[in-house]
C-alpha cells in the first residue's frame, strides 16, 4: 500500500484551532493521552454550546454498527455550519469496512471522530487508505523514557511554569510513561506553586509527589557514575529501608540505558567534546553529554560491558530465571556492588 500521510498531533492541534477541520479523524495507538486531547479538543470547540444539542453525537464502539455511524455522519446539521461524532472504543466496532462507501464522499459539514485505544488498524486493509486520502490518520505512541523530561518541561512551560533538569528527571523516574497519570502529578505541582515564584524545584516534587529530594533514582544514577561509594550505599539502605520509594524494576531500565549509551559514547570520533558526544548519542544538548564524559573517565570499555551484561543477568534472576529465592532488594545491593567496584 502507499504511504500514509505524515501527521503529528501538534499539527492536528494547530489545524483544530485555525479551524481548519477534516471530515474524518482516526486516532489510534497505545497512548490514550494525545488520542483524548484531540477528541476533547474536538468536542469542546468546533461547535458552539447552544449549538451541541443537536449537532453533536457521542457513540461507542460495542453500541453501535458502522452502518449507524454512516447514518449519523450523513445527516446535515441543524441552524449550525457543522455537525460532529465522536465514536469512543471505535477498536470494537464490527464491519469497520462499512464506512468506506461513505468515505468516497464524505460531508464536509460532519467532523467524524473515531477513538481507537490499545491498538492500531492493520494498515494493509482498504479502509485506511479510503481514511487517508480524506482525513486525517493519526496514531497516538507511547512516549519513550528519554522524552519524559522535554515532556515534563514543554507542558509546564505552557502552563506559565518552569522546571530544572533535575526535577524533571526525578518525575521521569518516578512517575514512568504513563502521560495520564505524569499529567496529573504535574497539575499538582501547578497547583501547589505560588504566584509569585512558578518554579518546579526538588523540594517541591518531594512535598507534593512524594518523591524524595535525595533519595531518588536520579540521585542513585549521580552516585553510580561519580562512582561516588559511599552516597549510592546510603541511597540503597533508604530503598531497603522504604520499599515503596522503588523497586528494581524501575531502576534496572534506568541503568541499562545509562550503561548501553556510554559503551556507545566510547565510539564517538571526538569523544572528548560535550558537543559531539551530545550528537553522537542524539541527546537534547551538551548539558546531557556531561554524565557521559564522567562515566568514560571512571568506568573502562571492558567493565561497562561486564556491567551490562550484570545488568541482564540481575534482570533474569528478578523475575525468578535461576534464582530461587534471593530477594530483589539484595539482588539490587549486588549488582550496585559489582558496578562500584
Amino acid at each position: 500500500m502507499a504511504e500514509l500521510k505524515t501527521v503529528t498531533y501538534d499539527g492536528i492541534m494547530r489545524d483544530l484551532k485555525a479551524r481548519k477541520y477534516a471530515p474524518i479523524y482516526y486516532l489510534m495507538g497505545d497512548e490514550p493521552y494525545y488520542i483524548d486531547k484531540i477528541a476533547d479538543y474536538i468536542a469542546e470547540n468546533v461547535l458552539a454550546d447552544e449549538e451541541k444539542d443537536f449537532n453533536q453525537t457521542v457513540f461507542f464502539g460495542s453500541d453501535v454498527t458502522a452502518a449507524q455511524i454512516v447514518d449519523a455522519a450523513k445527516r446535515y446539521p441543524m441552524m449550525s455550519e457543522r455537525q460532529v461524532v465522536i465514536v469512543k472504543e471505535a477498536q470494537n466496532i464490527r464491519n469497520l469496512d462499512a464506512l468506506d462507501a461513505y468515505l468516497r464522499n464524505p460531508l464536509t459539514s460532519t467532523v467524524l471522530v473515531m477513538c481507537h485505544k490499545n491498538g492500531v488498524l492493520d494498515k494493509r486493509k482498504k479502509i485506511v487508505s479510503s481514511i487517508d486520502k480524506v482525513g486525517i490518520i493519526f496514531e497516538s505512541k507511547k512516549l519513550r523514557e528519554r522524552d519524559l523530561p522535554p515532556f515534563i518541561e514543554t507542558y509546564l512551560r505552557g502552563r506559565g511554569a518552569s522546571i530544572d533538569p533535575k526535577s524533571q528527571q526525578i518525575i521521569a523516574d518516578s512517575i514512568g510513561t504513563d502521560l495520564l497519570r505524569l499529567v496529573s502529578e504535574l497539575e499538582k505541582l501547578l497547583i501547589a506553586m505560588p504566584e509569585n515564584d512558578r518554579r518546579v524545584t526538588p523540594a517541591l516534587v518531594e512535598q507534593q509527589i512524594g518523591v524524595s529530594k535525595d533519595f531518588n533514582s536520579f540521585e542513585l544514577r549521580d552516585a553510580i557514575v561519580n562512582r561516588n561509594i559511599f552516597k549510592a550505599n546510603q541511597i540503597m539502605k533508604y530503598f531497603d529501608e522504604n520499599p515503596k520509594a522503588g523497586s528494581i524494576y524501575g531502576f534496572l531500565p534506568m541503568l541499562f540505558n545509562y550503561f548501553q549509551n556510554l559503551l556507545i559514547a566510547y565510539y564517538c570520533p571526538q569523544k572528548n567534546s560535550p558537543e559531539q558526544v551530545a550528537k553522537w548519542l542524539d541527546l537534547r544538548n551538551p548539558w546531557a553529554a556531561k554524565d557521559y564524559m564522567t562515566g568514560m573517565r571512571n568506568y573502562t570499555g571492558m567493565k561497562v560491558m561486564q556491567i551490562i551484561s550484570r545488568i541482564r543477568e540481575t534482570d533474569a534472576k528478578s523475575k525468578g530465571l535461576d534464582n530461587p529465592n534471593t530477594p530483589a532488594g539484595e539482588l539490587m545491593k549486588e549488582l550496585i556492588f559489582f558496578i562500584l567496584h
